[in-house]
């Protein structure tokens, strides 16, 4: 594999992994624009652990604790909000976290940090099977029904016993534990940290990547990762006007597909599921 190519592989498995940090909350009918302060979170705790000569593996899983941690320490005042209040305070906790890491000169401050330990693309490829491992499994159990109730009508589903707040809370905080994956993997893959890098622009793709894909399926953010990733290379040689192209590409599809690229109604449809029934 070419050096593009590696490179491309791993700013997509960075993105998917992302992709379905944002797609947990969305799942629950919350709109997370932390998710970049959350990946700089697992980012720069895996890298100082990986300094201070802790394996590869260990910094990697202690920085998807600390964003787990936080997820969960933010979820309660966070949730109080609803609605665009709820969408602004998520935004503001990430600006607070990119500005508490520009400012620290522990962590290499607006110079930066370098990472000591790389990682591959394989390895990385397999934690993003995991995490898709863990959302196939999460989706198919009463959780997931939990939270696909909780998007649909929150006060009907409290009506039938479903511990509404307990679901948004495990919803937000195991999104951040995925954003700290994504953003561990990003250090130790590229050796390089700027807090300036996780901002609000990374969490809007991340929010797209699953927006677009689509919601009603678990691999809809693997498909809108995917397809938005690719499409701005293969669009490169046009230059300044792949922009253009790629623009045009999600407002036609919102108009044609609102509801995302992948929906249970096309996967009903697929030729080998009607060969099977």
């Amino acid at each position: 594999m070419s050096g593009y190519a590696t490179q491309i592989a791993a700013i997509l498995i960075v993105n998917i992994v992302a992709a379905y940090s944002a797609y947990m909350p969305l799942a629950c009918g919350q709109l997370n624009l932390g998710i970049a302060g959350f990946m700089a979170i697992g980012a720069y705790a895996s890298a100082v652990l990986s300094r201070y000569g802790f394996p590869l593996g260990v910094s990697i899983l202690c920085g998807a604790c600390a964003s787990t941690i936080a997820g969960f320490a933010i979820s309660f005042p966070v949730l109080r909000a609803r609605g665009i209040y709820l969408t602004i305070a998520t935004l503001a906790f990430s600006e607070v976290v990119t500005a508490i890491l520009l400012n620290l000169n522990v962590v290499g401050g607006a110079s930066g940090l370098v990472v000591a330990d790389h990682l591959s693309v394989a390895p990385m490829f397999g934690t993003m099977m995991i995490v898709l491992a863990i959302i196939a499994c999460l989706s198919s159990t009463r959780f997931g029904l939990c939270m696909t109730a909780v998007r649909n009508d929150g006060r009907g589903a409290a009506v039938f016993g479903v511990r509404v707040r307990c679901v948004e809370v495990a919803a937000l905080t195991i999104g951040a534990g995925f954003a700290g994956v994504a953003g561990a993997l990003y250090a130790h893959h590229f050796n390089y940290l700027e807090a300036q890098h996780f901002n609000v622009l990374l969490s809007t793709y991340a929010v797209l990547y699953a927006l677009l894909g689509g919601l009603q399926t678990p691999f809809g953010p693997l498909i809108g990762a995917v397809v938005f990733t690719l499409v701005p290379e293969l669009l490169r040689s046009t230059d300044q006007w792949r922009y253009v192209g790629f623009g045009a590409c999600i407002v036609l599809l919102m108009l044609l597909r609102p509801e995302g690229l992948l929906t249970r109604r096309l996967i009903h449809e697929l030729p080998f599921r009607r060969r099977l029934v």
